[in-house]
């Protein structure tokens, strides 16, 4: 079985698909950009700057002016551009943005997101999200499914300071897939070797089974 967060790296990479435009949030998200296939044309935006970004830099090829927005180094792919941060909010803020992906601190059942502070620790500023929640056209967010006290962080309602409300459109956690729809949370998928106990045992907030999910559930002779 594969790590938790390499388990959602690679259920991310799915979301993105040929042509597309992408950023990816600080943190896990970045890790998505090793993942993609080959093949598939995507380019990656970076709020500090450039459109086009690559994979990590190989140990010894790292340029220090070539950055992404988390202040490390990348490459950039061949048609890649460059410019400021004005330029690159416009691009957000336009909706030229297809999908972002998110990391996450908490995410309710309603789709709000908390990912930018814990209050009483240091900020450093509350970054891109913000935007990125309102103007990119898919918002995907990806997070491990209980913190390091084993809470849950699929919450009824985010305790954290709000990222936006209602803005997140798919949750993938090491455990599980959600959909966030009119009807409310519904669990899509179950990854790795999760069962459906443990991902109600773990998710605080109420949710409703996919309908392809639930026929594989009672497919196997499990509760649906």
């Amino acid at each position: 079985m594969s790590h938790p967060r390499q388990r959602i790296v690679e259920r991310a990479v799915q979301e993105i698909r040929d042509g597309m435009y992408v950023n990816l949030g600080i943190g896990m998200p970045t890790l998505v950009a090793d993942e993609i296939p080959a093949g598939i044309t995507v380019m990656l935006q970076s709020e500090n700057g450039l459109l086009g970004i690559g994979p990590y830099p190989k140990r010894g090829e790292e340029d220090p002016d070539l950055i992404n927005a988390g202040k490390e180094t990348v490459t950039a792919v061949p048609g890649a551009s460059y410019f400021d941060s004005a330029e690159s909010f416009a691009m957000i803020r336009g909706g030229h943005i297809d999908l972002a992906i998110l990391g996450g601190m908490e995410v309710s059942g309603g789709g709000d997101l908390a990912n930018w502070m814990i209050p009483g620790k240091m900020v450093k500023g509350m970054g891109g999200a913000m935007d990125l929640v309102s103007g990119a056209k898919r918002i995907v967010v990806i997070m491990e499914h209980v913190n390091k006290y084993g809470e849950s962080k699929v919450k009824k309602a985010c305790t954290l300071p709000l990222t936006g409300r209602g803005v997140v459109n798919r949750l993938i956690t090491d455990l599980a897939v959600f959909d966030f729809t009119p009807e409310g949370m519904v669990l899509a998928e179950l990854l790795g070797e999760a069962e459906l106990d443990e991902v109600r045992a773990k998710t605080e907030a109420a949710f409703t089974l996919g309908h392809l999910l639930k026929e594989r559930l009672e497919a196997c002779g499990q509760e649906g």
